[in-house]
């Protein structure tokens, strides 16, 4: 268009400056439709695009949030297990502490002297076995009558 518009220019110097003038008018009419051109263009096309654009975006979101999502489990699965560790080490801890302090109190208590739930239970089953022989023991006999007389006063 410029190279057009130089030798326009070049030949016609000596012309009049309308010929100029009507060169630069049909240059600026062909920069108007070229202009119109392009605005048609773009709005035909501009829907197409931004349509394609949309459909892109939406893979593209879909692939980052199930990229998201498995970012979220792997560090939801990493919580989890130290949560468990932390909680198996809490326990593990608390059960030594139990059984410090039932340590403790037991040899308290064998101090005092209080005999242990094992000793009890084995009194307990010892006099189970005694009452039994008692009872065997006592059986044939015919039972012990009743006093049913007064008391006799001490003399004096």
């Amino acid at each position: 268009m410029a190279k057009k518009l130089k030798r326009r220019a070049s030949r016609s110097r000596g012309s009049s400056d309308r010929h100029l003038a009507a060169t630069v008018r049909e240059s600026a009419q062909q920069i108007w439709l070229a202009g119109l051109g392009a605005w048609g263009k773009t709005r035909d096309e501009g829907v197409k695009v931004f349509d394609a654009l949309v459909k892109e975006g939406r893979g593209i979101e879909a692939r980052t949030r199930k990229l998201a999502g498995a970012q979220v489990g792997m560090v939801t699965g990493q919580v989890g297990k130290a949560a468990s560790d932390a909680q198996a080490k809490a326990t593990a801890t608390w059960d030594k502490l139990e059984h410090v302090f039932e340590q403790r109190v037991a040899r308290a208590l064998h101090r005092l002297g209080v005999p242990t739930k094992n000793e009890i239970e084995k009194l307990t089953a010892r006099v189970e076995e005694l009452t039994e022989s008692v009872q065997k023991l006592g059986s044939p006999r015919a039972p012990a009558k009743k006093r049913t007389g007064k008391r006799r006063s001490a003399p004096k």
